[in-house]
């Protein structure tokens, strides 16, 4: 499997297949994790929840797999949700925002705390949501944060969810970081991403780098 040229992302698809190989060679418990594609009618009752189409990419990874059985570290900064918890979490934050004022942009915020085109795809370990801006008159597709606390954060967006995949799987390949994140593996076999290319321990537990590709 050959380094994408620079300039070029790979697909959603193709990029999950790279992570799928990664872990089955290295991670196989963090495999086992991942849920198999979601059906059609899963995907239709999330559509019906949120009032849009879901955009072609979420489709797509979706198709691939459903989300995760439980939290995992084996992407930087988000665990996937299933189409049912994507759905789930949309309707928390709708009905949270509708009674908190939080479709309006504060004073001092140069976002609102949510928006009903936000579609969270994955979650942070300390649950704010990973989402994708559909809102037409933003860069469509970005990947940016909702959290508990003050508005949306887009300050340092991925252009799209192929873009982060894409990353994910060339950093595992090729022994690269995403965004100063880099791979290791926890003493029980786990993924786990973290700051640096130096991190020895993780709880006091060791920490050793993750193998390039599947050698």
């Amino acid at each position: 499997m050959g380094r994408m040229s620079e300039g070029t992302v790979s697909s959603v698809s193709s990029s999950w297949r790279r992570i799928d190989a990664w872990l089955a060679a290295h991670a196989p418990a963090d495999l086992a994790m991942l849920n198999p594609p979601a059906t059609a009618e899963a995907l239709e009752f999330a559509q019906q929840v949120l009032g849009i189409r879901l955009p072609d990419e979420l489709k797509e990874s979706l198709k691939c797999h459903d989300g995760l059985s439980g939290w995992s570290s084996m992407l930087p900064e988000s665990s996937p949700l299933s189409a049912s918890g994507i759905a789930e979490h949309w309707q928390i934050c709708m009905e949270t925002a509708s009674d908190n004022g939080g479709f309006v942009v504060q004073p001092w915020e140069d976002e609102p705390w949510w928006h009903p085109l936000w579609i969270p795809w994955g979650v942070s370990a300390d649950g704010n949501a990973h989402i994708i801006d559909l809102r037409p008159e933003s860069d469509h597709g970005r990947l940016g944060w909702a959290g508990h606390g003050g508005g949306g954060d887009f300050s340092d967006a991925w252009p799209s969810l192929a873009a982060y995949l894409g990353d994910v799987s060339e950093a595992l390949y090729f022994g690269c970081g995403v965004r100063g994140e880099y791979p290791y593996l926890t003493s029980d076999g786990q993924l786990w991403w973290d700051l640096g290319e130096d991190c020895r321990s993780l709880n006091g537990e060791p920490l050793v780098p993750a193998p390039v590709g599947l050698g």
